[in-house]
């Protein structure tokens, strides 16, 4: 009988996970000729998701977990997940039921039947979000496809089922700084598209702010393009030819008018405003060295403090 292993990133889904495990239960009996197994990663959280998972793999065999020392961050959760499967078939989806796990048995089928190696999901609205966080939303798939060659889908979620060479693929790319939209679409293979509505959290809050979405998207941008340096490379010239001609009008004016040379306020302005521009660029290029740091540390992924994977639950690092 083939496996499938669903990996469940959380972080404080104290209240969800009822409601999740309630779901995917009812999958599993639509699933007969599959053997489904869940991994729970606990992403450091800090109300009792832990002794929620520990409840849970007591009373079903087929209920791993894996515990972070602390909260390394989803991008971490997948990686591990994805480090701990065997199965033939692996899937990622939230424990907030915002992935629908009906989609599972036609996705299955997706790969079994029609010969893809992955099934991916996107949501075709975003019904329930604020306006001006779907905005920034919409505005950062646009902009990161035209910055990069690789295929980033508008509304693409982290629910996906994929084959064993397909992970295997995911698996050859053990860097730190992870964007996982983007290294689904870097690996290739075959992959079939599903869109959904969006749907509401079914208990607890998001744990994305504002703020952490910006900066995991500019993390996605500099991990897949080199766009912002070759813009900080065209700024740059760019105004060097515009103060060049600047300093040839000032000069030609003075020869012919006398006396026009003077305004210290606009000469400040001009100074100000290029300091900027060069501040930009000295912080675009900062942005990559820092990521070039933090991968030459060769620091682990993540730490896993407790585990019923293994016999002696010992603490590893991937």
């Amino acid at each position: 009988m083939q496996t499938m292993t669903i990996i469940v990133p959380c972080y404080n889904e104290e209240e969800a996970l009822p409601y999740f495990y309630e779901e995917i239960s009812k999958i599993r009996q639509q699933l007969t000729e599959i053997s489904l197994k869940l991994l729970f990663i606990n992403d450091g959280s800090t109300d009792n998701t832990l002794a929620i998972l520990k409840k849970l793999a007591s009373s079903d065999n087929s209920v791993y977990y894996i515990s972070f020392s602390r909260n390394f961050g989803k991008e971490a959760a997948i990686y591990a997940g994805l480090k701990n499967s065997t199965s033939d078939y692996t899937a990622i989806m939230d424990a907030d039921l915002q992935d629908p796990p009906s989609l599972l048995p036609s996705m299955l089928h997706a790969i079994r039947e029609e010969g893809y190696d992955s099934v991916a999901t996107r949501r075709v609205n975003r019904k329930g979000e604020p306006p001006v966080r779907s905005f920034f939303a919409r505005m950062f798939y646009k902009l990161i496809r035209k910055m990069s060659d690789t295929d980033i889908v508008d509304g693409a979620r982290d629910f996906r089922l994929m084959n064993r060479p397909f992970v295997d693929a995911l698996l050859e790319l053990n860097e730190y700084n992870r964007f996982s939209k983007g290294l689904f679409g870097w690996v290739g293979f075959r992959t079939k598209w599903i869109e959904f509505e969006n749907t509401e959290r079914i208990a607890g809050e998001t744990k994305w702010s504002f703020f952490q979405l910006v900066r995991y998207s500019l993390d996605g941008m500099i991990s897949f393009s080199t766009a912002p340096l070759k813009l900080a490379s065209f700024t740059g010239m760019f105004m060097c030819i515009i103060s060049f001609l600047a300093i040839i009008f000032i000069i030609v004016r003075q020869l012919l008018f006398g006396g026009s040379a003077f305004g210290w306020p606009s000469m400040a302005c001009i100074v100000i405003f290029i300091g900027g521009i060069q501040l930009l660029c000295i912080g675009i290029l900062g942005s990559y060295l820092s990521r070039t740091y933090m991968e030459v540390k060769k620091r682990p992924i993540y730490v896993c403090q407790e585990s019923n994977l293994s016999p002696d639950k010992a603490v590893k690092s991937e």
